[in-house]
């Protein structure tokens, strides 16, 4: 039986990944991690931040919520520890205000690094203010109730990406990236690998070097059929 975004559960347990790896993702970054894990794991462009200049990394607990309802939220704050990541996925879509200051305050003394949530999130001056970093669908101040029975710690898919309890969430300017928590350490040295190698071609640049030789474009744009003409008349000659 598949228990992606099923409903009245609550898994106490969960694995996570090292903490000393995981805090490396948020200096390595959203848009690194994506190239190093192939390419993968973006949440929809729709899920974006609500503030700008911070960079996190934490362990996912997942949240299932039913529209215009955060009661699970509520639920979700028992399960969590300090390097957690709330991360939310509505069973359809709701751009309500799931997600306010109060709730942040309650999330920052379990030691909760951030919010990600394919939902709406309200007080947002007040969470900048506050300097509790939110991922968000939409900001709206429209409120929820405290009805419908979710989830905490299942496989949700959120912004179309399957997430599940302890995978390493990565945030920041650029969005949001999911590394699956089992692929954690392997794509954590392809990350590294890749900082090392752009602080090589960085210092290169710097120094003048241009990006067609130190990427060696040069024979591949001449076989494409690129050509250089000192002036629109040669070109004009050359052509007639």
């Amino acid at each position: 039986m598949s228990f992606v975004n099923k409903k009245g559960i609550v898994v106490t347990n969960i694995q996570r990944a090292a903490p000393a790896l995981v805090a490396d993702f948020a200096r390595y970054g959203v848009a690194t991690t994506h190239e190093a894990q192939g390419r993968s794991g973006l949440l929809d462009v729709r899920v974006r931040p609500i503030q700008q200049n911070r960079a996190i990394a934490g362990s996912a607990i997942t949240v299932l919520v039913s529209p215009g309802d955060n009661w699970m939220f509520h639920v979700a704050v028992e399960q969590c520890q300090p390097g957690d990541v709330l991360l939310v996925a509505p069973t359809s879509d709701c751009h309500d205000g799931f997600f306010g200051d109060l709730l942040a305050t309650s999330l920052k003394a379990r030691g909760v690094v951030a919010l990600v949530g394919d939902i709406g999130i309200r007080d947002s001056q007040t969470l900048r203010e506050m300097d509790f970093p939110v991922w968000s669908r939409a900001i709206w101040a429209q409120g929820t109730v405290k009805e419908t029975l979710g989830s905490v710690n299942v496989p949700v898919i959120c912004a179309g990406q399957l997430v599940n309890p302890g995978d390493v969430v990565v945030a920041d300017d650029d969005g949001v990236v999911i590394v699956p928590r089992e692929q954690a350490a392997t794509v954590h040295d392809a990350a590294q690998k890749r900082v090392d190698a752009e602080e090589g071609k960085r210092q290169r640049l710097a120094a003048g070097e241009l990006g067609l030789d130190i990427y060696q474009m040069r024979p591949t744009l001449a076989e494409k059929g690129l050509r250089y003409v000192k002036s629109l008349d040669e070109l004009k000659n050359v052509q007639s």
